[in-house]
This record gives structure tokens, sequence and C-alpha cells, in this order.
């Protein structure tokens, strides 16, 4: 699947399959507050090993499968770290993963599990990544990190089923929200061209992703959207434990929200806050074609995409409202330039 535009570096694509398929068995955990472009992605890889010969199982490595993932193939199949009994592993592959820190209670619970002495194999798409891998497969000009692994199983040899061609597409219509994000290329709409050739379904993939909801989403949504504000031109919400309890609701429910206020006029960013044990785990939206929502990450130990990325603030109110403080300085600095 060669369009022109960024290109496969096929000598990493090939060794990559060598390691992993050196492995006895090979542990995909996915990024905590897992989406679908980091689930099908990982699935996709584990399809290709098998075929090829190699052995692995896929990990929702924070415990929390999000029910609206339910509909990619191979999902039933996967382990849910804490839930299910972990297998034995002799090699880890992140896939969609900017930090292998951000694993979820996989990690923290053990950080031994990413200290070097396990080979990775490190497949991303974001700007952020700092290559920490056995090797590295990282494209920031991708759309998204299944439109990577596409050309990865394309270079193994991998023929494109049914199956397999719905998973990718998946992963590259989420990250793309339906090939419109600015990041969208050519070169994204020609893969996903090819695999609708190949039999992937994109009416079900719209329906799944962003048609059928549940109706504890709509609560969860209504409640959100009555509790915005704003800090100077940041828009912001907050998801509360004890709001996704009365709703009956996943987290995972509202990771659209955030992307619908990003265009509320007047704004220089929109960022949804989900409480967690430790405090807010913040997912950060801008249009505004000057901010840089990865770079106000990364200045409080986050990373991303320029117009999509993703903090974790610890502790309480006065935490989160210097936070929120900061972020918007720093957004209506870059706004200003």
């Amino acid at each position: 699947m060669s369009s022109p535009g960024w290109q496969l570096d096929r000598v990493a694509a090939t060794q990559a399959f060598d390691v992993l398929r050196s492995a006895a068995c090979v542990c995909f955990p996915t990024h905590q507050n897992v989406d679908v472009d980091g689930l099908s992605s990982a699935l996709a890889m584990l399809d290709g090993l098998r075929r090829r010969g190699g052995n692995g199982f896929v990990l929702i490595s924070d415990g929390r499968f999000p029910r609206y993932l339910s509909f990619l193939p191979g999902s039933e199949d996967v382990v849910i770290y804490s839930k299910d009994d972990l297998p034995d592993y002799d090699m880890l592959c992140l896939v969609d993963c900017s930090d292998q820190r951000r694993l979820g209670k996989f990690y923290t619970d053990d950080p031994s599990r990413i200290d070097g002495n396990t080979p990775i194999v490190n497949i991303d798409h974001h700007v952020t990544n700092d290559r920490y891998g056995v090797v590295n497969i990282v494209e920031p000009r991708a759309a998204a990190a299944a439109e990577i692994v596409a050309d990865i199983l394309d270079v193994w040899g991998i023929d494109f089923d049914v199956p397999l061609a719905q998973l990718l597409l998946a992963g590259i219509y989420g990250d793309t929200l339906g090939l419109r994000t600015d990041n969208t290329t050519a070169r994204t709409m020609r893969t996903a061209a090819d695999l609708v050739d190949a039999g992937a379904d994109p009416s079900r993939i719209v329906d799944a992703l962003f048609q059928i909801k549940p109706a504890s989403a709509v609560c969860l949504w209504a409640r959100a959207l009555d509790g915005v504000s704003w800090q100077g031109s940041l828009i912001w919400t907050e998801v509360s434990r004890k709001l996704l309890a009365d709703c009956n609701a996943d987290a995972s429910e509202a990771e659209n929200l955030v992307n619908f206020i990003s265009g509320t006029e007047g704004s220089t960013m929109a960022a949804i806050l989900y409480e967690n044990e430790s405090g807010w785990r913040v997912s950060m939206r801008t249009p505004n074609p000057k901010v840089d929502v990865a770079a106000i990450a990364a200045h409080f130990g986050g990373g991303g995409h320029p117009k999509a990325a993703g903090v974790q603030i610890t502790g309480g109110i006065a935490e989160r409202d210097e936070f929120l403080r900061r972020a918007s300085e720093l957004a209506e600095a870059q706004a200003a330039s």
C-alpha cells in the first residue's frame, strides 16, 4: 500500500517481523484509556504475526475494556489486565503508545515490566514518541497507527481479508473522525480505499464509532455539557466519577465530547477532565492552526499530536485550577504569535 507522502521504513518493518517472530509469546499491551486506533492496530499486528507463525495476545493494560469497541474483529479474545490471568510473555509490542509508561496498571503495578529487560517493538505516530524500542517505527505524518500497520503487514506479505481490513479501516476512521481531521492526507485516503477494496465496510464503522450510542452516553453528554466552563479562551468540562456512576456510563462514552466542544466560537483550546484516583486525565483539542496542544501537554509531562493531546494532572482542585489557568495562558500566547 504505497502512496506519495511519508514512506514506511521497510528495513525496520522487516526487522520488526524478525524480532517479533523470534519470541515465544508477544504481549501487545494497549495504552491506557484505549481508543479504536490503539486496539484495532494491536489486533491487526497480532493477526499478521500469527499468520506468519508467531504467537501472542492483546492486553487491555488498564483493565477497562470500552464497550463501544466490541464490534472490532478479535476483540472478544483480548486479555483484560487484573481480570484475566496474564499469560507468560517474553516480548512486548507497543502500538499507538507515545510513552511506554502509558500502560495503566500494567506499568504502575510493576514498572520493571518496561525497564528494558523485556525487548520492546515500538510502532507509533505521535510526534512526542521518544523511540524507546529495540525496533522503532515511528511516523508522525501518519494520520493513525493503523495507517502504519497496514503498510507493515503489506511488507510482511499478509493478505488483507475482510476482518483485517475492517480492523485497520476502523483505526484510521477513529483517529481521523471519518477522514475529516487536518492530518488526513491523500495517502491516508488511498490506504482507506485499498481497505474498502479488501472488504472493509465503512458504514458499519461509522455507525459503531459515531452514530449508535447507549442511553448512558446521552445522559453523560447532557450532564457534561451542562457543566461546560471557560478559563480565558479555554473551554472545558469535567467527567467526574460520580457523574459516571449516576449515568451508569463508561468514561470512553465521553471521548468524542472534546471534539464537539473544540469547535466552539471564541475558544483556542478545549479540554475534558476525567476524574481518576490521582487527579484528572485531561484530553485536549484545538481547531486553531497556531495552537499546538502537544507542546502544551508536554509542559505538564504529557504528549500527543499538535491538534490532539493528553496529560495526567495529579492533585486536587488547586492543582486542577492551576493547570487550567496555565494551559489557557499557553494556548492564548501561541494563538497570538
